[in-house]
């Protein structure tokens, strides 16, 4: 531990008094820094050391004991470069925090400032040379006081003291006394770090709140790795960044299970996911997959969102049924019978035949793993049509016929699970696949949907999940064996090469190094591979409570053996059907031990704002979860109209916003003037975004323009629930704008 530096205290009060606060904190956040480059210079020592080991003049085969070096030399590198990654990264803002605590060193009588045990809490442990910390990991044991100790339960702490710094430079500190009388020469500075933290203005990225982290938020953070860890709160109370903040606190409690087999992080769009990109690097961790909900399946990336009705459908736990069916579907132009002649005899297999034979394989087999089960029970079924005495002579000749290879790459082919559900744009397909299933509303909800996905060569955020059900059940598409060349098809490329007579390469047989996106709709649908299903140690779904059982299905494949952390709110949900949302979700989590953490403290809103919203809430959701904001500006929400001219309307609110907030100001707006509002976008140098409802999950701003709301809800499968979420995003000032 370290103690206080010797410096003259200052008396309380005045400028004086702060000054030399200040300067004894920047005695130590020196040395901090000079140690720190220390450690940096021998990160790049022992690279340079593992660069120099396994180098050997010898050619040819490598020695046992030169092998063992190579190993030493990638190991000692790898965690060189990993030391100075961690170093580089967590240089800004690296002290953040101090403990005074309530009993003396070792071997201090405890009188005096000098002789209390101080703790500096920051973003990684140093050490000095004699290995005494210099700073403690905020996730370490011995720093849960920062974050734990209140007045009514100090845990030893006479003072808290959050640091402001920029770069190596100490420009402010905030305290909390925990004792109702500070000893002699226990200065307290400021109103307390957690108001000082709200006040300020919002930025373009979500920050880290390592340092202002409260009691209750902690107990979420550090509660253990095992089962599943539910966050629930109403809106602005911190459960995203507590449950980023446990992220972080589990990779460096248990990292080699964690780095390991992975995070995976899912929110509910690309805003949100660009919005929180670096709260978990700012925290010195990087090994975290981030990915919204469109983004969850290799080859495919969408923030289109479906109209309600076709959203609802496609979530539903019924669309696995109709998936089922044209899984088993064939593709258009398959061949509808075999003929041909094997040893001698006259083979002939019609289409109800070869349905049979689909129909048994694909009982045992996913259709993209089953070519050979499909050969097989051919050569059987075609073994008996003829009677054949001798079945080795037959089931040989059967499996090398070239008529018989032709036919099963037609009948059997591939089949990527983007390709079968776009089968279901054709309506005939559509309507025998949802025969007793689905509603004549509801298959027209998801036929308009696929054509839409044809017409624009987008899909939508619901059809992601519908392709990873398809994957799993028609399995991964199998890489052809490339085929053999022979001698003179090499003899060939001779024409690619004209050296001899000094001429240039064939411009067009010449592949290009760089691929493009394609033209068509369809192509750009069916771009790039799916990938086998990935399976993580640990998943965090934010804004849980919006998941269709779909994707809670979708999520849980990739958590088959993790742990869960799950953020949401009940009253912030867009799914109209929350009981099945439920049952899927359990099934996700597979029975794990389950334990709740509740945030009832709203740190994002001003009370103006956020009673106005609760007002709204309570019309629908009379037992909405209601937290309690903690801050007033006196100022409540302006309501005003749209006019005749709504951007003219926007606009003007925008700007009179602009003047009285520093910070980030978004305008909300429904389908119907999004068109209009666009070039709002990036407007004031950059303060100003113009986003969609379902967008603004999990996003929050200084100021917001909300357009419309009556609009908002009419559009939106959540209703009041949406523009709940939309009317708390505001941090200091909210504007509303009705049409007349």
């Amino acid at each position: 531990m370290t103690t206080a530096p010797d410096l003259p205290q200052a008396l309380p009060g005045g400028d004086d008094t702060l000054a030399a606060e200040l300067a004894i904190e920047q005695a130590h956040v020196d040395r901090v820094y000079t140690e720190l480059d220390k450690a940096s210079q021998r990160a790049r020592l022992v690279a340079a050391e593992g660069m120099a080991r396994g180098r050997t003049e010898r050619t040819g085969e490598a020695r046992l004991e030169e092998v063992a070096g190579l190993f030493e030399r990638d190991a000692l590198v790898f965690h060189a470069a990993r030391r100075q990654h961690a170093l580089d990264t967590q240089y800004e803002g690296l002290v953040f925090g101090r403990l005074d605590l309530d009993h003396p060193i070792a071997g201090g009588e405890g009188d005096s400032q000098a002789e209390r045990e101080v703790r500096y809490i920051g973003r990684l442990g140093v050490r000095d040379d004699d290995y005494e910390p210099l700073v403690i990991d905020w996730r370490a044991p011995a720093a849960a006081p920062f974050y734990r100790a209140t007045p009514v339960e100090p845990m030893g702490v006479l003072r808290r003291r959050v640091l402001r710094c920029r770069g190596p430079v100490v420009v402010g500190a905030e305290d909390d006394l925990m004792v109702p009388d500070p000893p002699d020469g226990l200065v307290v500075l400021g109103d307390g770090a957690l108001m000082a933290a709200l006040t300020r203005s919002r930025g373009a990225r979500m920050r880290d709140i390592v340092a202002t982290i409260q009691r209750h938020q902690d107990e979420a953070i550090r509660a253990p790795g095992r089962g599943v860890t539910e966050i629930t709160g109403g809106p602005g109370t911190g459960k995203t960044v507590v449950a980023l903040h446990r992220a972080a606190y589990l990779l460096y409690a248990d990292r080699r299970r964690y780095e390991s087999g992975g995070i995976l992080v899912v929110g509910p769009s690309a805003a949100y996911t660009a919005y929180i990109e670096r709260v978990l690097p700012s925290l010195g961790e990087d090994s975290v997959a981030l990915r919204a909900l469109g983004d969850v399946v290799d080859a495919m990336s969408t923030d289109r969102h479906d109209d309600p009705a076709a959203a609802a459908v496609k979530g539903s736990l019924r669309m696995r049924e109709v998936l089922a069916r044209a899984a088993r579907g064939l593709p258009d132009g398959v061949p509808t019978e075999l003929r041909t002649f094997v040893a001698g005899y006259a083979v002939r297999l019609d289409s109800a035949v070869l349905q049979r034979v689909r129909a048994h394989v694909l009982r045992q087999h996913p259709h993209n793993l089953a070519v050979d089960a499909a050969r097989n029970t051919l050569a059987e079924t075609a073994l008996r049509s003829v009677g054949h005495p001798e079945r080795e002579e037959f089931l040989g000749r059967f499996a090398d016929h070239l008529d018989v290879e032709a036919f099963l790459a037609a009948w059997w082919p591939q089949v990527d699970p983007r390709e079968v559900l776009l089968w279901l744009a054709d309506r005939e397909r559509l309507d025998v696949c949802a025969a007793g299933l689905l509603s004549r509303e509801e298959t027209d909800a998801v036929h308009r949907s696929l054509l839409t996905a044809l017409e624009t060569g987008t899909w939508s955020i619901a059809d992601v999940a519908l392709v990873d059900e398809l994957s799993v059940r028609l399995g991964p598409v199998q890489e052809q064996p490339a085929e053999e060349r022979g001698f003179y098809e090499i003899e060939n490329l001779d024409e690619l090469l004209e050296g001899a007579t000094g001429g240039a390469l064939r411009p067009e047989l010449v592949e290009p190094a760089y691929e493009t996106t394609p033209h068509d709709p369809r192509e750009r649908l069916l771009a790039g591979r799916i990938e086998r299903t990935p399976d993580y140690a640990h998943v965090l779904v934010d804004e849980a409570q919006d998941l269709s059982p779909m994707q809670w299905r979708m999520l849980g494949r990739r958590g088959r053996h993790a742990s869960w952390t799950v953020v949401g709110d009940a009253a912030q949900s867009a799914w109209p059907d929350p009981a099945e949302s439920l049952t899927a979700r359990a099934d996700a989590w597979g029975g794990q031990e389950h334990r709740l953490f509740h945030m009832g403290t709203n740190y994002r809103n001003a009370r103006e704002i956020f009673d106005y919203a609760a007002a709204v809430v309570r019309t629908e959701v009379p037992d909405a979860d209601i937290p309690e904001a903690v801050r007033e500006t006196g100022i409540p929400p302006r309501e005003g109209s749209l006019g005749e001219l709504a951007v003219d309307a926007v606009a003007a609110e925008v700007a009179r916003l602009g003047e009285d907030v520093d910070g980030t100001i978004a305008v909300i707006t429904p389908r119907r003037y999004a068109a209009a509002l666009a070039g709002l976008d990036g407007s004031a140098q950059g303060r100003v975004r113009v986003l969609d409802p379902l967008s603004t999950k999990g996003l929050e701003w200084d100021a917001t323009v909300v357009v419309d709301p009556d609009e908002i809800v009419r559009e939106s499968p959540g209703g009041i629930r949406t523009l709940y979420v939309v009317l708390t995003r505001a941090a200091h000032r909210m504007s509303v704008l009705r049409s007349q």
